[in-house]
């Protein structure tokens, strides 16, 4: 079943019902999935939830804040990025706990969060994952605070029943980028268009064939009949989970906070 985001109550609440565990971005859906075809849930005809896409931030200064920080992300800037991180970075887990270490200068605690200092990990193609989303909400409890990314407006106690009714997990979950995506009948790109998805909350289903393993571009899904279809894996997204926090101090945008993300062991 699709269980409720326990984060949803310190931060944005729209999508309380259903949070897709993990990716920044979509990147690879088959790989997110990888080995979960045994265990998904048959599949079968569903009502679709209805979602309204997130909205882009109205301040006009703020994608020029952002392009600032996909400029320092790519080039792995630590110094340029610390100027744009406040002093007081927090830092919270999914129960609400702030794990930032208190008195240390806010890039310490962004960087430990992403993990910037570790090369094996892609820390800074998150950070820029991050810069190149336009949305964003308030954060509720943090008055001049925006969390980003935004998350699309649905029906909590429909997603809820949606996860009882199919016997999903959150993990299974996504939403369509933008109306009107095609759909096809197999996951080659020219195979013939069946239909197109409507927006509402579209069920991923991991496909191990030899086929998915070369047309990694393209993902399988369950349409509400309860048909399999397919589509780009670039035109679906996942759900919020980690956030990154911005906040306007007078004319200047920095980062404030981080929600989610794993503890370092140290």
């Amino acid at each position: 079943m699709l269980s409720v985001h326990m984060r949803s109550v310190h931060r944005i609440t729209a999508a309380a019902a259903i949070a897709i565990v993990g990716a920044l971005s979509l990147g690879s859906i088959g790989a997110q999935l990888a080995g979960a075809e045994e265990a998904a849930p048959k599949p079968q005809a569903y009502k679709p939830v209805a979602i309204q896409l997130p909205q882009p931030v109205q301040d006009p200064s703020f994608a020029a804040f952002r392009q600032q920080l996909a400029d320092i992300a790519k080039r792995k800037d630590r110094a340029a990025l610390a100027k744009i991180v406040t002093g007081n970075f927090f830092w919270l887990t999914d129960d609400g706990k702030d794990i930032a270490l208190q008195g240390r200068p806010g890039i310490d605690n962004l960087t430990r969060a992403l993990y910037l200092d570790n090369p094996n990990t892609e820390g800074w193609d998150i950070l820029a994952t991050f810069a190149g989303d336009a949305t964003g909400d308030p954060a509720p409890e943090r008055k001049g605070v925006i969390c980003a990314p935004g998350e699309p407006k649905l029906d909590n106690a429909a997603a809820q029943a949606l996860g009882d009714a199919t016997g999903t997990s959150s993990a299974f979950w996504y939403y369509p980028a933008k109306e009107g995506v095609e759909v096809r009948s197999a996951a080659t790109p020219n195979s013939a268009v069946t239909g197109k998805l409507g927006m509402h909350l579209v069920w991923v289903h991991p496909d191990l064939s030899p086929s998915a393993a070369v047309h990694t571009e393209t993902v399988r899904i369950v349409l509400p009949s309860g048909q399999f279809g397919f589509v780009a894996s670039e035109a679906l997204l996942p759900l919020p989970n980690d956030l990154l926090c911005y906040a306007k101090n007078g004319d200047t945008w920095q980062i404030a906070g981080f929600f989610g993300g794993m503890p370092p062991v140290k």
